[in-house]
């Protein structure tokens, strides 16, 4: 099971799906994780897909079945990693790549501590701050709650993240050729 396991871990808005996006296709034996969450369905968001959408009755039915690797409130909704699904493409001989927050992160490491740990952070929290407006998706009270949080999430990932690779999002195709260049390294495949 070492390096099988890829976790990409950033703020909101610093560009971890659109990095995941444009790279992970060059690679057909790494699979996305697919997450649980509470939150509504963005525009093009399909069920099983982008995230299992849950209610928060059936979210918690699964904490309590301990069917989840970690889960985290986040902005206000439930978000986690189902074990039967990562259980499934391990089986299958896939490696996996999760997007997790930085908290969600540390409980993942409690169960599979051999995770490779990749974190993605924006140039500033300026430049997060003008990706989170451009992105058009959120009220500016849920803009100023994330990049509040984009704080705390960094200073968390510093102390307490146990993460291998660093990578600054300022050049969308440089970040994604490093981001290519860990995923091809023979030593982690």
């Amino acid at each position: 099971m070492k390096h099988r396991l890829f976790v990409i871990s950033a703020a909101s808005g610093a560009g971890k799906t659109t990095l995941k996006n444009l790279v992970i296709q060059g690679f057909p034996d790494i699979c996305y994780s697919i997450s649980a969450t509470t939150r509504s369905p963005r525009e093009g968001e399909i069920d099983g897909v982008h995230y299992f959408f849950k209610t928060k009755e059936e979210f918690k039915k699964m904490i309590a079945e301990e069917a989840l690797v970690e889960w985290n409130e986040v902005h206000g909704n439930y978000y986690g990693t189902p074990k039967k699904f990562v259980e499934e493409k391990l089986a299958d001989g896939k490696r996996v790549l999760f997007d997790l927050d930085v908290f969600g992160k540390v409980n993942f490491d409690k169960v599979y501590p051999e995770a490779t740990g990749i974190l993605i952070l924006p140039p500033s929290i300026e430049e997060l701050k003008k990706r989170l407006c451009e992105r058009a998706s959120d009220t500016e009270e849920v803009i100023q709650l994330r990049l509040a949080n984009a704080n705390k999430e960094m200073d968390f990932a510093h102390q307490f993240g146990k993460y291998e690779y660093t990578i600054i999002n300022d050049d969308l195709e440089k970040a994604a050729q490093e981001l290519r260049e860990i995923l091809k390294d023979p030593h982690l495949s």
